[in-house]
């Protein structure tokens, strides 16, 4: 008998479509997942770093549990708690985090009631402890900080929202550190009408302080658009031998300073573009001493006058054509941003209060990362460089049948995944993590 699931399709009406193919998953490449995590030792640091305001006096769901689970979804690209509705009794997930049923939407919605801001640190700490893991396997031996803000909208009366005439918009205004493997090594949340250097020496100074205590060989480099150009930030970078390189505002005296430079005489070839670099010691009214100063100069062909553009730095054994140039690849991290984003949720905000987005935020900064620890790690350098969008559909989403059998469980995954070879290749380069 036909039912409300059950539907034909117009191109061939002896196909019937309907949701009753058993106990089957659609997650099959979330095992890939649950390998390094379990390498990384995941479980066992979120139940010794994380903080919870935790009364229960009893709980089918430990914390650590449905934190595992929330990264999971997020991985598998479920962007909303409800989902978890339909996953309560999903074999693999079940399986993968060795559970009779997954947590409701609704121990979900507790779960962030449950953490205050030291909740939120804590979120962090674990970030850091992660990161540090994989630091150590893949041998970096320089550290480049690209500082950034971006914006996450806000659709309802969300605690601390507010206008952002930047972005034109309602909602919060984050501020990230990224490293330069597109590590994302740390996050806060900050009302929408927060300055885009708002708390910067407090985001800075403990991150620049782990570093050089973790890696004191280790040279390191902030980098910073001019939303930054701020002695806060000169001075902890000078203060803990950190380099730093800043891209300055434009302002009559810097123009004049550039000016100074032009130079055009009776040989100039008008209709060509041209670029000159100069650099200068420049002292602005709130330093308390001059720093180095490089001046990017470009006449567009055709025009009659230079624009210029300006960065403020200690790295003073550079010429300014290399200082720009290094500059210049801070762009990288729009490109992390924009993955954040899209492909992990980050700006999400679900909850109603401001505590509860800065956990969902830490949440997907978790799940982003463990992403990028495989793409480091297990993916081959040809795939280094695919968004989580494509992985998912090459490694996450096969289908796959749980089957008990004995002593064993089986994970039998599709016989036409058409990227099984790179499914066993990442397996086995996971595996080899000591």
């Amino acid at each position: 008998m036909k039912t409300v699931q059950e539907m034909a399709f117009s191109f061939n009406k002896n196909i019937l479509a309907s949701h009753t193919g058993g106990q089957l998953s659609s997650d099959g490449g979330l095992t890939l997942c649950v390998e390094l995590m379990a390498k990384f030792q995941f479980t066992n640091l979120a139940d010794n770093l994380l903080k919870f305001n935790d009364h229960r006096q009893y709980c089918r769901h430990s914390n650590s549990s449905i934190l595992m689970q929330l990264v999971m979804q997020i991985i598998a690209g479920y962007n909303t708690d409800s989902a978890a509705t339909s996953l309560v009794a999903e074999p693999l997930f079940k399986l993968l985090l060795d559970k009779p049923a997954l947590a409701s939407q609704a121990t979900i919605s507790r779960f962030w009631q449950r953490i205050d801001s030291a909740g939120v640190d804590a979120f962090q700490t674990l970030n850091q402890a992660l990161i540090d893991q994989a630091r150590l396997l893949t041998n970096q031996t320089t550290t480049i900080i690209d500082i950034d803000s971006t914006h996450s909208d806000t659709y309802g009366n969300q605690e601390a929202t507010d206008y952002n005439a930047h972005y034109g918009s309602e909602g919060y205004h984050p501020l990230l550190a990224i490293d330069n493997d597109g590590n994302l090594l740390k996050a806060i949340l900050r009302p929408g009408n927060a300055y885009t250097s708002t708390d910067i020496k407090a985001f800075l100074e403990p991150l620049l302080k782990h570093y050089q205590d973790q890696l004191p060989e280790t040279d390191i480099l902030v980098r910073g658009d001019s939303g930054f150009a701020t002695p806060a930030v000169y001075d902890t970078c000078e203060a803990d031998d950190v380099f730093y390189i800043i891209r300055l505002k434009r302002n009559k005296r810097l123009h004049n300073l550039a000016e100074e430079f032009v130079q055009i005489s009776d040989t100039t070839e008008w209709h060509e573009t041209e670029t000159h670099y100069y650099s200068a010691t420049y002292q602005a009214t709130s330093w308390p001493k001059p720093r180095q100063v490089y001046v990017k100069s470009t006449r567009v062909a055709g025009e009659l006058i230079f624009s210029h553009e300006f960065i403020v730095t200690n790295l003073t054994n550079l010429t300014a054509e290399a200082a720009f140039e290094l500059y210049h690849k801070r762009g990288q991290m729009e490109n992390y941003i924009k993955e954040a984003k899209e492909g992990f949720f980050f700006d999400k905000t679900d909850s109603s209060t401001f505590t509860a987005n800065a956990a969902r935020m830490m949440v997907s900064v978790l799940a982003y990362n463990i992403i990028n620890f495989m793409k480091q790690i297990a993916l081959p350098k040809t795939e280094t460089g695919l968004r989580v969008s494509t992985l998912r559909i090459r490694l996450f989403k096969v289908a796959a049948r749980v089957v008990f059998t004995g002593r064993r469980i089986q994970l039998r995954l599709s016989s036409h995944h058409v990227y099984h070879r790179l499914f066993y290749q990442v397996l086995q380069r996971i595996q080899a993590i000591k």
